[in-house]
Order: structure tokens, then sequence, then C-alpha cells
């Protein structure tokens, strides 16, 4: 490594030296050639190369003085050593060297000032000559911050709806209620299916308008009757026995002279219920088995309690009627239809198909019966197979506690009347109705 300050200071010393001894060489000459003119001048004819001389001397000199002025000048500037001596100062020579730099290495150089930019205003000129004007400020409208609010109240009440949505379904256990109605209901899988997902798509929120209304029809002995038990006996698990209705006219009105007692006695029944639902935010089930047999007066009074047109309180319910009302038709359709229909078709295929072509058809017998039945979603129960007829049979000898002999089920299934085979299909009269008789009778 090479000392830059010690080399700076020789380098320094030696051209004071170079410059004070051309100093002395110029003065030397510059005086010889004085004398020279001076004794010249007393001949009469002076010499012109000694006035060549002289002026290529003094130009000479008057280039070294404005040489020195500009040195002493830059090592005033750069701080030079020579500055202050009067010699011209001369920096060393840089030399390249591996060492890091340091902030006192940039210390020898004068920072450059750097020019602030100026903002410019934004302003605008006026078609009337005046002077310029900033833009005004715009003002934000209050409207906008209500808006964000209004938003923000939507976004928080969709998603505590969406929350809910799984705290009603919980609630009623309606997984539970599919298995059981999978497992003790035979042969009717697609009416199982429409059922469900009538209740699954009404009982997902406590907010309607207007209660769910399901009419269930079918022949005798495809199971009506034990449906409504089962939901009935899953409700009262869930909500409550006070909150569960189950009505059986020939039962609770058998006389049709007590018509109009009979129906206001149920209006206040159901009224009561469906007040105490509300307070504890509930929604009851009202169970009608047998609604063939009800009487104008008492239809006339549920059309009211389930019309649209109603208070908060009667729109959250459940209506359940079980009938056989349309039975020829649907007997009819399928017997006719049955050839038509494949074996490998599932159950939800065939019930589908059956409600897709019944419907309309039950609908329109159900409506010149009264106009209750127009505020009501149909479902149709088909008859029951041979097989459907021996799990029934299964079912109930293993409740009664007797042995399941597949010999014995087959004779028993064997003595129900059938209709004729149609299309591989054969159906049974009288459904599973004789199955707890001749049970009873082994």
């Amino acid at each position: 490594m090479i000392d830059e300050s010690s080399s700076s200071s020789s380098s320094s010393s030696s051209s004071s030296r170079l410059v004070e001894d051309f100093e002395e060489e110029l003065d030397e000459e510059v005086d010889s050639e004085e004398g020279k003119n001076q004794s010249g001048r007393g001949s009469p004819t002076p010499s012109l190369s000694g006035f060549a001389s002289l002026r290529a001397v003094i130009r000479i000199k008057q280039k070294y003085q404005a040489i020195k002025k500009r040195r002493q000048e830059m090592a005033l500037r750069l701080g030079a050593p020579g500055a202050l001596t009067g010699a011209p100062g001369r920096t060393s020579p840089k030399i390249f060297t591996f060492d890091p730099l340091t902030p006192t290495s940039f210390s020898a150089f004068p920072p450059v000032p750097q020019k602030k930019k100026r903002k410019r205003k934004r302003r605008v000129m006026f078609p009337n000559g005046g002077p310029c004007k900033a833009v005004p400020k715009q003002e934000r409208s209050r409207a906008t911050y209500c808006l964000y609010l209004l938003f923000a109240i939507v976004f928080l009440q969709v998603y505590n709806a969406i929350e809910n949505l799984d705290d009603h379904v919980l609630r009623y256990d309606l997984d539970g209620l599919e298995k059981t109605l999978r497992r003790e209901v035979f042969g009717q899988q697609g009416a199982v299916e429409g059922l469900l997902s009538h209740f699954k798509d009404y009982l997902s929120t406590y907010v309607h308008n207007k209660p769910l209304v399901v009419s269930v029809h079918g022949p005798s002995g495809v199971g009506k009757s034990h449906l409504g038990r089962l939901l009935a006996g899953h409700f009262r698990s869930v909500v409550g026995d006070t909150l569960v209705l189950q009505y059986y006219v020939l039962h609770h009105c058998p006389q049709e002279a007590e018509a109009m007692q009979c129906a206001r006695n149920l209006s206040a029944i159901i009224s009561e219920m469906v007040e105490k639902a509300e307070e504890e935010e509930k929604i009851p089930l009202f169970i009608f088995d047998e609604a063939e047999h009800m009487h104008v007066e008492i239809l006339d009074v549920l059309l009211k309690l389930v019309a649209s047109k109603q208070s908060n309180e009667y729109l959250n319910a459940i209506y359940l009627f079980l009938s056989n009302l349309g039975h020829t038709h649907i007997t009819k359709h399928m017997l006719q239809n049955s050839s038509s229909i494949s074996m490998a078709m599932t159950a939800s295929g065939r019930h589908s198909n059956l409600v897709k072509e019944l419907t309309p058809i039950l609908r329109n017998k159900l409506e010149k019966h009264h106009p209750l039945w127009t505020e009501a979603d149909i479902i149709p129960l088909g008859l029951l197979e041979k097989d459907h007829v021996m799990e029934c049979f299964l079912e109930e000898i293993t409740r009664e506690g007797f042995y399941p002999d597949h010999s014995n089920i087959e004779r028993l299934a064997g003595e129900i009347e059938y209709y004729p085979i149609v299309g591989g299909h054969q159906y049974s009269q009288t459904g599973c109705k004789q199955v707890v008789a001749k049970v009873n009778m082994l």
C-alpha cells in the first residue's frame, strides 16, 4: 500500500521547487535581454532580433503568470497544500488500491447540489379572463357511506342465514328421520325421498311465506298410516309431545252433526299449538289421517289456516294429510303401465315417473273434492309388490319374537291376494294390511 498523504506532500514540494527554478531562469533571461536593449539604445541602429526576442520573453512571462494565477485559483477551490504559500498546488495521481471505500475518501469531492422538484399545482383558467385559481376540492357524498353500511348489513344477514341452515336441519335430525323411513317403509323409497326433500327445504330456515302442506295418497295397505306414525314419533322426540297433533276424524269427530263444533275445537287447538311453537321458535306438525272422511266444516277451517295470508306464527307449521282419495286412478295407472316400466329402473325413477304422470290427474280430482288441495303438494304412493309384502312379514315376525323362517314367510305371503302379473310385476291388492292379522294367528 502507498501512503497517499506522503506522496501528495512530496509531489507538491517538488513541483514548487521546479516552479521557483523556472522563475529564476526566466527573470535572468529577461534582465539580460533588457540590459542588451539598454546598451543598444545609444547606438543609432538597434537590432531587430533583440526586439523579437524581448517580445517572445514577455509573452512567455505573461503566459506563465496567467497559468500561475489559474493554478492558485484552483488550489484555493480544492484546498491544495500550495494555496496558502502562493505556490501552485498539484494533486497527486490517483493510485488504484483494493482498500474499501470509507466515508472520508469522499470528503475531497464537493457535494453536488440537487435541485428540488417543485410540485406543480393544478390550475384552471376560467373563460372570463380572471386569474388562475386552484381546482375546487370535490366533497364526498354522505350517501356513499350509507351505501357501504347497507352492503355490510346485507352481508351479515346473508352470512347469518347460511350459518343457521345447518342449525335448523340438525335441530330436527332429518338424517335420523331418513334412516328410519328407509328402514321401516317398504316399496315406497321414491315417495320417501320426495317427502324428505319437502321437509329439508322447509325446515332449513325459520322464515316462511306459507306453511308446508303435503298430501299423501295411495290405495289401502301401501303404508300411509304407518308413514304418519313414524313421522309423529320422530317429531315428538325433537320438538316435544305438545307440538305434534295426530287427528283421526272417525275418532275425534265421528258424527256429522257435531262437525261445526269439531271445527271450532280443532281451530282452537291449532292456534294454541302454533302460539306455543312461536314462543319456542319451533315448527309444529299436524297429521290428519283418513282425510277422505273429514267434514266440509273442518276442511273450511283448515283452508283458512293454511292460506298464505296469515300472521307470521301461522306460516311456520307443517300439515300432513293422509288419504286414499284417487286410489282408483293410481291402481289403474300402475296396472296399465307396468309393461312399460323397466325392471332395471330404480325406485326413485319409477316414483318420479309416477308423480309426473299422476299429479295432474289427482290434483284435478282433489280440487273438485275441496279447494284445500290447491294449497297442497301431492305425493302418490304406488302399489306394493310381492317382495315388499314379504319384507312386511319379516319385520312383523321379528317384532313378535318368532323365528324368521323364509319358507314360512313365503307361505304367508302367498296367501295374500294379488293382481294378475303384468310386465313381470305382481302387485298386492291389499298391500301389507293383512300382515299383522296373519302373524297374530301363528
